[in-house]
C-alpha cells in the first residue's frame, strides 16, 4: 500500500510507522522540519510541510501525487479542529482510498452511560471538554462528506495509549512525563483524584500498532468508527503503585505523600489543567468492548502489560537525564493545591 502519515513520529504513532515499514509498505510521513523528519522510520520517505498552510500543503500533495500516484490511505494523526478535517476533505477527495482520523475515546459520552463502552450503542458527548466535543464535530463533517460525496473515512478512537517515553499517571505533565515520578522519588505531594479506584485501561502502543495496522486498506473499515483498547483494565490507586514499585519507592511511603482530592474541586483550582483530562475523562471509567475492531482483525490480542511495559520506559528515561526534565509550572501548581487542599483540610479538624 501506499501509505502517508500527516503526522506519524508521535507517541501513538511511533509504533505505527515502522511497523508498516517493516511489512513492505510505501510509507511517507508529512512532517514540518528537520527534526521531525529524523524522527521518521529507516525506510520511510516524508515531504516537509506545514499542513497549517493549506495552500503550501495542498501543492506539497499535488506534487507528490503527480510523481508517485495517489494515496491507499492517507492517516490523520494530528487534526485537532473540525475545519482542518473540512479542509483535508477538500485536500485529499478523488486522491485517497482511505482517509483514516484519529479521534478520542474521550468523545464518547461523558460520564460513561454503561460501565463498557461500544461504538453502536455509545453516543458522543463531553460537556467538560472542548477537545473532545471538537473531535467529535470533525468525525460529523466526515460522515456528512461520505454521505454527500461518498468521502472514505475511517475512524479510530485511542483511549490512554502510551509507548516508552510516557508513564501514564491520574495527573501527569503531558510535556515532561518525568515530573510526576520525580515528585513520588523525592517525597513530595502526589495528586490523585477522587479515592482512586475508577477504573481505567491502559494500551501500548505497539499493541494499538497492530490493530490500527489491520484496519488500513480494509474496505470493510470505510464508513465505520471503531476504539482501539487493550484489555488491561487497572485503577488508577494501582497505576500509581505500579509506576512507585517500579523507580523503588515503597507503598507506606506513596501511600502517606498522596492526597486523595475530589476531582471537582480540583477543577476549581484550574479549569484548564484538570476540568478537561478528569471530569471529561480520567475521573470516569474507562472500560471498552473492542468486538468491532477484531471483527476485521480477529487475531489482534493485546500482549502488554503496564506492569511490565513501565520498566522499559524507567530505562528510557534513565539512559538521558534531560529525558528526566521537570515540568516547573505543573509542579507549581500540584504544590499550590496540596498546599490549600492539607491546609483546608487541617482546618476542618482543628
Amino acid at each position: 500500500m501506499r501509505v502517508l502519515f500527516l503526522g506519524g513520529t508521535g507517541l501513538i504513532s511511533s509504533a505505527t510507522s515502522p511497523m508498516l515499514v517493516e511489512r513492505g509498505h510505501d510509507l511517507t510521513l508529512v512532517t514540518r522540519g528537520t527534526s521531525a523528519k529524523a524522527a521518521a522510520p529507516p525506510g520511510a520517505s516524508t515531504i516537509v510541510a506545514d499542513v497549517h498552510d493549506t495552500e503550501a500543503f495542498r501543492a506539497a500533495i499535488k506534487a507528490d501525487v503527480a510523481k508517485n500516484g495517489k494515496y491507499d490511505v492517507v492517516v490523520q494523526w494530528i487534526g485537532f479542529s473540525p475545519d482542518h478535517i473540512s479542509d483535508d476533505i477538500d485536500t485529499f477527495d478523488g486522491i485517497t482510498d482511505q482517509y483514516v482520523f484519529i479521534s478520542s475515546a474521550s468523545a464518547y459520552a461523558t460520564p460513561p452511560e454503561h460501565y463498557i463502552v461500544r461504538e453502536d450503542s455509545t453516543p458522543l458527548y463531553n460537556p467538560f471538554w472542548q477537545y473532545s466535543r471538537d473531535k467529535a464535530e470533525a468525525e460529523n463533517r466526515l460522515r456528512a462528506a461520505y454521505g454527500e460525496r461518498g468521502f472514505p473515512f475511517t475512524i479510530v478512537r485511542p483511549s490512554h495509549t502510551y509507548g516508552y517515553a510516557d508513564v501514564p499517571m491520574a495527573i501527569n505533565s503531558w510535556v515532561h512525563p518525568w515530573t510526576m515520578v520525580d515528585r513520588m522519588i523525592s517525597g513530595q505531594k502526589v495528586l490523585m483524584p477522587g479515592d482512586g479506584s475508577s477504573l481505567w485501561t491502559l494500551t501500548d502502543h505497539r499493541d494499538f500498532a497492530y490493530a490500527f495496522v489491520g484496519l488500513l486498506g480494509h474496505a470493510r473499515a470505510i464508513a465505520q468508527d471503531f476504539h482501539i483498547t487493550s484489555d488491561d483494565v487497572l485503577s488508577w490507586n494501582q497505576v500509581h503503585q505500579i509506576v512507585a514499585s517500579a523507580v523503588g519507592v515503597g507503598l507506606d511511603q506513596l501511600h502517606d505523600q498522596t492526597l486523595f482530592i475530589p476531582s471537582e474541586l480540583l477543577a476549581r483550582f484550574d479549569r484548564e489543567a484538570f476540568e478537561g483530562p478528569l471530569l471529561g475523562d480520567k475521573a470516569n471509567a474507562g472500560i471498552f468492548d473492542n468486538t468491532k475492531v477484531r471483527s476485521l482483525v480477529p487475531d489482534y490480542v493485546p500482549h502488554h502489560r503496564f506492569e511490565q511495559s513501565i520498566h522499559e520506559s524507567i530505562v528510557w528515561f534513565m539512559e538521558d537525564p534531560d529525558r528526566r526534565a521537570i515540568d516547573r509550572d505543573a509542579a507549581a501548581l500540584w504544590d499550590h493545591v496540596a498546599e490549600r487542599y492539607s491546609r483546608g483540610v487541617d482546618a476542618m479538624f482543628a
